[in-house]
């Protein structure tokens, strides 16, 4: 008899509690200090709220989910399923994952917690792909060693409106984002394995929309084997301007006719380090 699996993520997918109900996977809400208050992402913070707080100039702080959060939730699921397959945001980004992986030990092999380094749209998919391989009969343990052998199969790249936030956090150097701001560039970054990197400098809106819209064609014709809506899924994240979201995926539509393309919010973890009006391009190689 096959094994009953849970599949848990958290919020940083962008899978919202409505949607996990529906697709029946399980996702945990980051926690937000914000002014020194606890929030929980899509449960007491909504991406209004966030942005509202965000604009008046609050001290927004990310934080993970407290180990009995996650150890409530394993335990609860366990009284129903076997096994716990647990795909948190990527162990570059936060320490989220490094704690559920020693919190796992005490599990004795029912939750496998999967490194594979994805982050906003492309950790949905992961969460997507976990649900086919269980369907198909893998276990915990086959789940996580296949999405840990997928995990460079997928590219973000993500174009900043400002470079306020990246400096208020410390990821660039005050001068870096005082230059940025007098030239107004347009940053674009890459989220490649555990780094969110440098990519390239835009001057303008319509330039770095074509420099990610190449990028990802580059990835999937060089790196995932050819692009083709049979070969890839293809992905668009945003902060806050859902209006340029859907401009964007028109754009890119017209560059990748066929394919069928999803738009979601970026979560507001990524959203708090990068500011609103970031438009994100991002791809998986579908799994066979």
């Amino acid at each position: 008899m096959a094994q009953k699996i849970a599949i848990v993520t958290d919020s940083n997918s962008g899978i919202t509690q409505a949607q996990a109900k529906e697709l029946g996977i399980y996702v945990l809400p980051m926690p937000f200090m914000i002014n020194n208050e606890t929030y929980y992402e899509d449960i007491t913070l909504t991406q209004e709220e966030f942005y509202r707080r965000l604009a008046e100039g609050a001290e927004v702080i990310t934080s993970q989910p407290t180990p009995e959060s996650v150890m409530n939730l394993w335990d609860e699921l366990l009284q129903d399923y076997d096994e716990i397959v647990h795909i948190p945001m990527s162990s570059g980004l936060s320490g989220s994952c490094q704690s559920a992986i020693m919190l796992a030990q005490d599990y004795e092999g029912k939750v496998e917690v999967v490194n594979n380094q994805r982050i906003s749209v492309t950790q949905r998919q992961s969460a997507l792909d976990a649900l086919q391989l269980a369907k198909q009969g893998m276990n915990a343990r086959q789940i996580k060693d296949f999405l840990e052998q997928d995990k460079f199969n997928s590219s973000i790249y993500i174009m900043l409106d400002t470079l306020y936030y990246l400096k208020k956090g410390g990821r660039i150097t005050p001068a870096a984002a005082a230059l940025g701001t007098i030239l107004r560039l347009k940053p674009v970054l890459q989220i490649q394995g555990d780094k969110l990197d440098a990519f390239a400098k835009a001057r303008t809106v319509s330039q770095g929309k074509s420099i990610m819209i190449n990028a990802i064609r580059s990835d999937m014709e060089k790196r995932f084997g050819g692009a083709t809506p049979d070969n890839i899924w293809l992905e668009i994240a945003y902060s806050y301007d859902r209006e340029a979201a859907l401009q964007l995926k028109e754009e890119v539509q017209a560059q990748f006719p066929g394919f069928e393309i999803h738009v979601d919010p970026l979560s507001l973890s990524v959203s708090c380090h990068i500011g609103p009006g970031s438009l994100a391009v991002a791809c998986c190689k579908k799994i066979k």
